[in-house]
């Protein structure tokens, strides 16, 4: 199956103007990527690794503490992608991401909830009137292995039924054998066929072998259109560590350089603790600044992140730690 392309597309131009702002040529493209890739510069490993350790060495006063532990419930993505997901699981989920710690106000709700494509209208529905985000995943997730009209039909289907945010994966496979303007291409149409909703790209940074390659998929990704670049399905391993969050931190600082466009980031897979969000939280700072310690900027993938949160959260407020079993199961 052959996907119908449309060449005069908004989604297609904003694309190539991003391409020739990165570039920095104004001609016209005579390759689709023009000189996108050519650009994108090599990662120094020993480097990367170095300045990840510095920063988990970080210390954090008290109120500061407070605040970042608050600031990582509001950026949270609560998921539920299985296959024995049921409508009944999404809408306890939804009740838990709009009041993580029942009967104290303080707690905010999170960022969203992330489900499969036929879950969003429960989850919509479930969360109506309030703050939280629906996000779907899309595109054949997790492997992406499946035609690009299927892939563009999925996405379209999750947006008409409410989703408000697409987690599309890349085609791992296309990249890794040097297909790079068919990554690109698929981007830029689901892209399209997102319409309003924010675009996350996920790049699955596990299976991309290299820093090299992870920054020049999160260029790739940027160049597309995305909203957002996402380290990890959550389904291989690795998924995110703090190494490949700071190449990918550090590629969206070049690109809004060179482009003037800010892209949002989200980590997504084996974060688990307060300290380690903290530590990204930490990193993301030191590398992007201010402007991007939000919710509409930063996201966490998570699954059992929550509860560690609020019982750091208990803790700092009274010196003792609670029962994990006074929190509700995500």
């Amino acid at each position: 199956m052959t996907a119908t392309r449309r060449s005069d597309s908004a989604a297609r131009e904003h694309a190539h103007e991003l391409v020739r702002a990165w570039d920095g040529r104004a001609g016209a493209l005579g390759n689709p990527l023009g000189g996108l890739l050519g650009r994108v510069s090599t990662v120094d490993q020993v480097g990367v690794e170095a300045r990840v350790d510095a920063l988990k060495r970080r210390s954090i006063k008290k109120a500061s503490k407070m605040w970042a532990l608050d600031l990582a419930i509001r950026m949270m993505d609560l998921t539920t992608l299985e296959g024995k997901d049921t409508p009944g699981k999404v809408r306890a989920l939804c009740v838990k991401a709009m009041r993580p710690q029942p009967g104290d106000p303080t707690i905010p709700s999170v960022a969203a909830v992330c489900v499969y494509p036929a879950m969003v209208a429960d989850a919509k529905e479930a969360l109506r009137g309030s703050t939280v985000k629906v996000a779907s995943v899309a595109t054949g997730f997790p492997s992406g292995q499946t035609f690009r009209d299927i892939k563009l039909a999925e996405t379209r289907a999750a947006v008409e039924a409410g989703a408000d945010e697409i987690d599309m994966v890349i085609d791992r496979g296309a990249f890794l054998s040097g297909a790079y303007a068919a990554v690109f291409e698929e981007i830029v149409e689901v892209k399209e066929a997102a319409g309003g909703a924010h675009l996350k790209v996920i790049l699955e940074t596990g299976e991309l072998e290299t820093y090299d390659n992870v920054r020049r998929a999160s260029i790739l990704a940027m160049a597309a259109g995305a909203d957002f670049i996402k380290t990890s399905t959550g389904k291989v391993t690795p998924a995110a560590t703090l190494p490949v969050t700071l190449v990918m931190l550090e590629a969206i600082r070049d690109f809004e350089h060179a482009t003037g466009r800010q892209v949002g980031m989200k980590p997504a897979g084996g974060i688990r603790t307060a300290k380690e969000a903290i530590q990204y939280l930490v990193v993301l700072y030191e590398t992007l600044g201010p402007r991007w310690m939000s919710p509409d900027w930063f996201r966490f993938g998570a699954s059992s992140l929550l509860n560690d949160v609020l019982m750091q959260i208990e803790f700092q407020r009274t010196g003792r730690y609670q029962d994990p079993d006074h929190f509700t199961l995500d």
